[in-house]
């Protein structure tokens, strides 16, 4: 076969040869990469490549899908439907007939040469004759014993073996069909046959000797009893065969090809951002196949383990990546953990004694008695005393599992001793893989800590002496969330946050603008990716999981967008997302009732919208509550200061035990805005236009000339201070009293003002004259209402010029807090208190702070 330096050749670096000693290779290619001619071309080109290198042992499984139609033709026939067993067999000698067809017209169009001469239909009809026979035999009995079953299955490795040594040596490449059970010898464990290593071995060199150029094309997943009768090595046999070949040939390497790039750090389908990892230590990847990972299997581990022979996984598709490397390299300093895996459709099984009985130990009696009936414990946790245990097995176990439990204790049982056996399904074993978990302290509490500031309920847990895995039990439900938050907790990879942002105008659309601009420094300097993936308005709503553009949700009328947007259903689709936020940027009433929804569907929010937090107290409280119950994060800090941090700073003194006994601020920047100007000369009704035009105002101004948007600041801080208020209680003087109805226009509003333009002219001017600044102020005095005064004030007032409140400039916005600490020099927080920009800065700080909070940062 002609090679040509094209993306198909492949070179090797893992193993070197030593000077003048050739030593073989062995790869491995499983069902997807021989099953369609594309793949079985580019195997063809591979093996040819990479003989050139060293000499190649080739292990092959049956074509994809092949196994499953032999199984059909197994159970038709048992039935005694010998027509229907012999139409399956044909579809299996019409399949590998087309995929060999087309794979020589492949190769021959690729790489020249004369048309190969391999005739597979002869091959593959002579081939299948002793299948078909076999099969008449299992109708006439109507029953197949696993040692038949086992024959019938062996033909799909015998029949892939064959044609692909044909196809190699119409092409040119010298090579030979081994039909492994020549030389693997096993026991008479039809199904999970356990190989005889010294008899194997020994037969093995009586077939490949010394490492030649001709390719032996061997037979995966099958072998022989002493007596001749043909066994199956059960789940990943083909993988198995690969490494005791290498190991008995003293190869410099296995390469397992599959069709994925190598080991992820999780399941790709959960977690988008998991990625292939470079290497892996050996006891890593059997910690890996200890908790099912379908990539790995104990027995397969063992020869790599035994004889230090390096594995690497590749990916038939993309042949130039060096896939993942298994062992034959140092791992220390590497991080802390691998990967994340997750291994699902288990039962939780537990058995508790009731009162201490002399007895042996209940845990040992169930775990034997669960490995006698041969059935599958991925994990076992039991007391210190062994007197109450829990099992998690597959759920099709469950029924036998239990029967074989109560029969073990069955004395026990009767005399009250034990409880029955609780059942809890469905349920996912998780499990964190590293090797250098034992080296590093913290590991475990930073696992677990992760899972419980998302809310995820852990029911059981297992670690083992070499600390390289630590497990837990969760319910099904929570397996995405699951597997998402610890991927992020230990920055395998960036962590994605799924945005759903409600309201696209002054802060919502600042917003929107701020994390398009900040998205890719947040990705490369915090490992961040914020992903818009909805934007909702009253009117309606754009949504992609893969994330929305500018042009679908700016500009009222997109015609991308969908009308009347169904909260519910938004929310459906976001929980499914990584780390979903919905973020509310509007003044909408009855919030939150959707707040709730969100967090019921493990939904975190944040929001710059204060009116869910001003509603009746005991409605407040229970909004509280079910975040806390949901484990849900609720951030709200620009509800009052825009950006500055007003709430934190007060949460923080309350929550170190100081006495709060005075807050006292100006905290709206836009009245502060409007003020400053009337100070300066500037009529009314023309700061206040300003203030609009410039984006300062609530969207409805009579909310800020009313005073409610200052008296609802207030109540808000008013109740962190743990103080049982309502708006009601709130003493409330607007900073003008307008004879309007609450839908009045923004026009309505300026012309009323600019009535009272030269009143207020006059009344600021006389003021002034006397050294005094106009503001409009909000007190809370913690223990008001004792000394007879209102706990919470909300006023305009006119200062002396040596108030705090008078260095405010523009929409400057102050909080002072008296407290048992700072009782004669209060602790100010001052800065722009309105605008779009620093509002939205605002909310995203608040975003962030729930990412950071996820990861443990």
């Amino acid at each position: 076969m002609k090679t040509s330096k094209t993306r198909e050749q492949v070179v090797f670096q893992t193993g070197q040869q030593t000077k003048g000693v050739k030593r073989w290779r062995v790869m491995k290619f499983g069902g997807t990469s021989v099953g369609f001619p594309e793949r079985l071309a580019r195997v063809v080109k591979i093996v040819d490549s990479a003989r050139l290198e060293s000499p190649v042992v080739v292990v092959v499984s049956a074509m994809e899908h092949t196994t499953d139609r032999l199984l059909e033709s197994a159970h038709l026939a048992a039935k005694g439907n010998l027509d229907g067993a012999e139409r399956v067999v044909d579809a299996i000698a019409d399949l590998t007939t087309s995929n060999c067809l087309l794979t020589m017209r492949l190769l021959d169009e690729e790489c020249g040469g004369s048309p190969s001469r391999f005739q597979p239909t002869p091959v593959v009809r002579e081939m299948l004759k002793p299948l078909r026979a076999l099969l008449s035999g299992v109708a006439l009995l109507r029953e197949c014993t696993p040692q038949t079953l086992d024959l019938v299955l062996s033909f799909g490795e015998r029949l892939s073996a064959t044609v692909i040594a044909g196809i190699m040596n119409a092409r040119g490449i010298p090579a030979k069909f081994v039909d492994s059970r020549e030389f693997m010898v096993t026991d008479d464990h039809f199904g999970m046959a356990s190989v005889i290593a010294p008899l194997a071995r020994e037969r093995l060199r009586l077939i490949i000797a010394e490492p030649s150029e001709e390719v032996p094309v061997v037979t995966g997943f099958l072998g022989r009893t002493e007596d001749g009768r043909t066994t199956t090595l059960g789940r990943n046999g083909s993988d198995y065969t690969a490494t005791l070949l290498a190991s008995w040939l003293d190869a410099l390497e296995v390469v397992i090809w599959t069709d994925v790039p190598g080991v992820m750090t999780a399941d790709p389908a959960i977690v988008k951002d998991a990625y292939p990892l470079a290497h892996m230590s050996y006891m890593e990847a059997l910690e890996l196949a200890d908790f099912g990972a379908s990539m790995f299997h104990p027995m397969t581990m063992i020869p790599l383990i035994e004889s230090g022979i390096p594995m690497r996984i590749r990916n038939i598709m993309n042949p130039e990546d060096p896939g993942t490397l298994v062992g034959g390299a140092e791992t220390k300093g590497r991080a802390t953990a691998t990967c994340v895996t997750s291994l699902e459709n288990l039962a939780l099984l537990g058995v508790q004694v009731r009162r201490i009985a002399k007895m042996a130990s209940v845990g040992g009696r169930v775990l034997r008695a669960l490995e006698e009936a041969h059935l599958t414990v991925w994990l076992a946790t039991q007391s210190a005393h062994g007197q109450a245990v829990a099992v998690v097995l597959p759920v099709s176990e469950v029924d036998e599992a239990t029967k074989v439990i109560h029969d073990a204790l069955s004395r026990e049982l009767e005399r009250g001793e034990v409880e029955p056996v609780t059942v809890h399904k469905p349920v996912t074993l998780l499990t964190l893989v590293g090797e250098g978990m034992a080296r590093e302290v913290g590991v475990a509490g930073r696992f677990f800590s992760a899972l419980g500031a998302v809310g995820i309920p852990i029911h059981a847990v297992g670690q083992g002496a070499s600390a390289r895995s630590i497990s837990c039990v969760v319910d099904a439900k929570d397996t995405l969330d699951a597997v998402r938050t610890v991927h992020a907790a230990f920055n395998f990879a960036h962590q994605q946050v799924s945005l759903l942002v409600l309201g696209r105008g002054t802060v919502g659309g600042a917003l929107l603008r701020q994390v398009q601009e900040q998205r890719d420094s947040l990705l490369s300097q915090h490992d961040v990716l914020l992903n818009v993936v909805g934007v909702a308005w009253s009117t309606g709503f754009v949504f992609d999981e893969e994330g929305v553009s500018r042009e679908q949700w700016d500009g009222y009328g997109a015609s991308s967008a969908e009308s009347s947007p169904d909260m519910i259903a938004l929310l459906e689709r976001l929980r499914r997302l990584p780390v979903p936020i919905l973020v509310d940027c509007t003044a909408a009433d009855g919030m939150e009732r959707i707040y709730k929804e969100a967090f019921a569907r493990g939904i975190h929010v944040v929001s710059a919208n204060k009116k869910p937090l001003t509603i009746p107290w005991q409605e407040r409280e229970s909004l509280m509550q079910s975040a806390r119950t949901a484990h849900r994060a609720y951030f709200y800090e620009t509800t009052v200061g825009a950006g500055l941090p007003v709430i934190e700073t007060l949460k923080n003194l309350v929550r170190t035990g100081d006495k709060v006994v005075l807050v006292e601020g100006s905290f709206s920047g836009s009245l502060g805005f409007i003020t400053n100007e009337m100070m300066r000369g500037i009529k009314m009704s023309e700061a206040l236009r300003k203030a609009m035009e410039l984006g300062f105002t609530e969207p409805n101004p009579l909310d800020d000339l009313s005073g409610m948007d200052v008296a609802r600041k207030a109540l808000i801080l008013a109740r962190e201070m743990d103080l049982p208020l309502n708006i009601e209680d709130v003493s409330l003087k607007p900073f003008v009293a307008l004879n309007l109805k609450k839908d009045a226009t923004p026009e309505e509003v300026l012309n009323a003002v600019a009535e009272l333009d030269t009143d207020m002219a006059k009344l600021v001017e006389k003021e002034k004259a006397s050294n005094r600044v106009l503001r409009y102020l909000a007190r809370i005095h913690s223990e008001g209402a004792r000394q007879g005064r209102p706990v919470v004030s909300v006023e305009p007032v006119f200062v002396e010029h040596d108030h705090l409140s008078t260095r405010l400039r523009g929409t400057e916005a102050f909080v002072a807090f008296t407290t048992k600490r700072y009782r004669d020099y209060p602790l100010l927080v001052q800065g722009a208190g309105a605008g779009g920009e620093v509002t939205a800065a605002g909310v995203l700080t608040d975003i962030l702070k729930v990412s950071m909070m996820l990861r443990g940062r």
